[in-house]
């Protein structure tokens, strides 16, 4: 069954054309890559995917209900989330405050100031420590390293309980030497507590290892997806991306 379907969505700013017909599917339970040169739509379509903006045609399905025209709030409590390439998190507010807020869809800042159910604290602790980040919980997140800081944007989405969760580059700015343990709880998230993972990702190493089927976007149009094996080995994927 497919979680999330996008079906011929075209999306352009101005003259600028970013997506053109591009369609993919998500089944659920899997993880999918995307990957692909710079600029080649790829930010732009997770952007549609999950109603940062309106698509110019085509449809998106997710869960069989069509998306394409909710606002983010509404495709957030469908069970929708994402990360960012530049995360999306509060500087001058502790590990724990960050994920304390995050428990609530609607982000209400008054409830930072309330009492948290222990259901809630105990889930803020339970994920701190599964990214990582339990002895740093009351630290400000803004004097967390960047990696540290994805590693909490993670946990932050975690906190929300999603079906489906849309990765822009995880592991960008994320030190080397813990690449390997952010993979292993990726699957873990994926293989555990059953949530579904669509990933953009330039580390091809971290792509082929961790998804089950890979999309390449070029030029604002899908050029090739399969298996990771197939993708390494399609010469128009080596010409538009993995050659340079």
């Amino acid at each position: 069954m497919d979680l999330l379907s996008v079906n011929s969505v075209n999306k352009s700013y101005g003259g600028v054309i970013a997506n053109i017909d591009v369609s993919l599917t998500v089944p659920k339970g899997k993880i999918v890559g995307i990957i692909g040169p710079n600029g080649s739509g790829k930010t732009t379509l997770f952007n549609s995917i999950v109603g940062h903006h309106p698509i110019d045609s085509g449809e998106i399905y997710f869960n069989g209900e069509e998306i394409s025209s909710l606002p983010i709030p509404k495709i957030a409590r469908l069970g929708m989330l994402r990360t960012f390439q530049q995360t999306h998190i509060y500087g001058k507010m502790t590990c724990i405050q960050n994920m304390q807020i995050s428990s609530d869809i609607d982000a209400n800042w008054k409830r930072v100031f309330n009492p948290f159910s222990k259901d809630v604290d105990e889930m803020v602790n339970e994920l701190l420590a599964f990214v990582g980040l339990y002895k740093k919980r009351f630290l400000l997140a803004g004097d967390l390293s960047f990696g540290q800081q994805k590693l909490l944007e993670f946990a932050m989405a975690l906190m929300k309980k999603p079906t489906i969760l849309l990765l822009d580059e995880p592991t960008a700015g994320v030190n080397p030497t813990l690449i390997n343990g952010l993979i292993d709880r990726l699957h873990q998230v994926n293989e555990e507590k059953g949530i579904t993972l669509l990933v953009i990702e330039h580390n091809m190493r971290v792509v082929m290892n961790l998804a089950e089927h890979i999309y390449c976007l070029a030029n604002g149009t899908m050029l090739a997806d399969g298996k990771p094996d197939e993708i390494q080995n399609d010469q128009r994927v080596i010409d538009a991306y993995l050659g340079n």
